[in-house]
């Protein structure tokens, strides 16, 4: 395991490289980041390989940084942060991929890019939640950058609006680990330190700092109603920072809310859990709902996305085992599916068409002229709807089945929300690529395919980066025991054992 420190140290370490390279070749840029990428999913794999499941957090390094105040730099692992970290190696890979056709300031694009996934790695990694938010404000500070100078449709305000929410609930999550910590009863911001400290804190101080720290982390994983800068972000983002957001950077959140919050604060989580299940579902079903309505193809994906973080939060809410299991299946399921979808609006279709416009592109068969990216999109859609052979499948169904068995009434509300996200992923499948299929409507349509072929083909990058993710869905859709069987010990450590308790008595 000790391979895994490196993945940040290397990730920080390219993103200099490609600010260096990209200045003087936009080429030179881009295989930089491309081989970062790879070695940072190299050494995840690698270290995957080797991992042995178990309760504990593995310790990685564990050195003194400011011994005053008790803060360490401590890194370590266990099943729940090594499924992300794969995930992150995916994601970024890919990404790096989709956002080969940049051309403006190459070398800032990835330096910046690579600089936000070292944060990433490191919020991933950290065991001192002091470092945790260190590398949590750092993964925060490039993505307007990112959005404000190569995005699209209104970019600065996408990007001032992401950055304000994401302060805004790094903030409340600061608030209440400060809070904790000037108890007079924490040693210093280590997990465990701060979990006895929280447990001197009075009921009504301990259900005010769960919902600081919660609240703040939900913040940024997207839950219903704080979900708004997702949209306007994604769509705002150029193509592979949207893959970024909807596939690392929304799980940082839930992550803070899995590793922070439920731990520390199990009877305040007892006393929020209600309020918090109904949130969760709310945010599936009306999410669902306004992307049923959508007319813009990339606003479409993007409520998409906040309905399928809401079963994340859904799993977390239900503080059940298998719920909770589901919960970190659907971050990763969610992260290479989302990637995927906004890869081939963004990318495929958006810089060969220049339009998001549904009714525009319902008039372009886009299956003839660019029938890649409609099977491409034809095999994540069924992806998103939870098909079984996919990722979205056992997350899914193992969450719906936790609320179930204790929380009846999410479990039908939130089925409900399975069939909204059903219904819009056929509508805008065939409103994109395959038009009006009958009648004097397809002699128009072939009409406007003469017109506008050849259209350019999928590209050499373009298609290993969807290979690359349809490939890992797939995977996980088929055994996704490869995964559960590191999460579910580390989710049935002395950590998370008062939480599951305290959620269903």
């Amino acid at each position: 395991m000790s391979l895994l420190p490196w993945i940040p140290y290397v990730t920080f370490a390219g993103a200099l490289l490609a600010y260096v390279a990209g200045s003087r070749s936009a080429r030179a840029g881009r295989v930089v980041a491309l081989l970062t990428a790879l070695t940072g999913l190299g050494l995840a794999l690698t270290a995957a390989a080797a991992f042995v499941p178990g309760r504990e957090l593995q310790t990685l390094v564990n050195r003194a940084w400011i011994p005053e105040l008790g803060i360490r730099y401590h890194l370590a692992v266990d099943g729940i942060s090594l499924t992300l970290i794969v995930l992150t190696g995916v994601a970024t890979t890919a990404a790096v991929l989709f956002s080969w056709t940049v051309s403006e300031r190459v070398g800032e694009f990835f330096a910046l890019f690579l600089g936000l996934i070292g944060g990433v790695y490191g919020v991933f990694l950290s065991a001192d939640v002091f470092l945790f938010f260190v590398f949590y404000e750092i993964a925060i500070v490039p993505k307007y950058f990112l959005i404000a100078l190569w995005g699209s449709t209104r970019r600065e305000y996408g990007a001032m609006k992401l950055v304000l929410y994401s302060f805004a609930g790094s903030g409340l999550v600061l608030a209440g680990v400060l809070w904790t910590y000037g108890s007079g009863a924490a040693e210093g911001f280590s997990l465990g330190a701060l979990t006895a400290a929280a447990a001197r804190l009075s009921p009504v101080e301990g259900g005010v700092v769960f919902a600081l720290v919660f609240f703040g982390f939900a913040t940024l994983a997207g839950l219903f109603p704080l979900h708004t800068w997702a949209p306007t972000g994604h769509v705002a983002a150029p193509t592979g920072v949207s893959m970024l957001l909807a596939g690392v950077v929304m799980k940082l959140g839930a992550y803070g809310c899995l590793r922070v919050a439920l731990p520390l604060f199990p009877d305040a989580f007892a006393a929020w859990q209600t309020t918090l299940g109904w949130l969760a579902v709310a945010g599936i079903v009306y999410a669902g709902l306004v992307a049923l309505v959508q007319d813009d193809f990339k606003f479409v994906i993007g409520y998409s996305s906040v309905s399928h973080m809401g079963f994340v939060m859904l799993g977390l809410a239900t503080g059940e085992l298998e719920a909770l299991g589901g919960a970190v299946l659907q971050m990763f399921s969610h992260g290479v599916i989302a990637g995927l979808l906004f890869a081939v609006v963004g990318r495929m279709v958006y810089e060969r068409t220049h339009t998001r416009d549904l009714a525009e592109l319902q008039a372009l068969p886009l299956h003839r002229l660019i029938p890649g990216a409609a099977a491409i999109f034809v095999v994540a859609g069924l992806a998103s709807m939870g098909l079984p052979g996919f990722s979205g499948f056992p997350s899914e169904l193992t969450i719906l089945v936790g609320a179930w068995r204790h929380h009846i009434p999410w479990a039908l509300v939130a089925g409900l929300g399975v069939l909204v996200a059903g219904a819009f992923t056929i509508k805008v499948m065939q409103r994109a690529f395959f038009g009006q299929l009958r009648g004097p409507a397809e002699s128009t349509q072939k009409e406007h395919a003469a017109e506008h072929a050849p259209m350019e083909p999928l590209t050499l990058p373009e298609k290993a980066g969807a290979a690359l993710l349809i490939a890992a869905t797939v995977i996980v859709g088929l055994k996704p025991d490869l995964l559960l069987d590191w999460i579910m010990p580390a989710l049935q450590s002395p950590a998370f054992a008062l939480t599951l308790t305290k959620g269903h008595p």
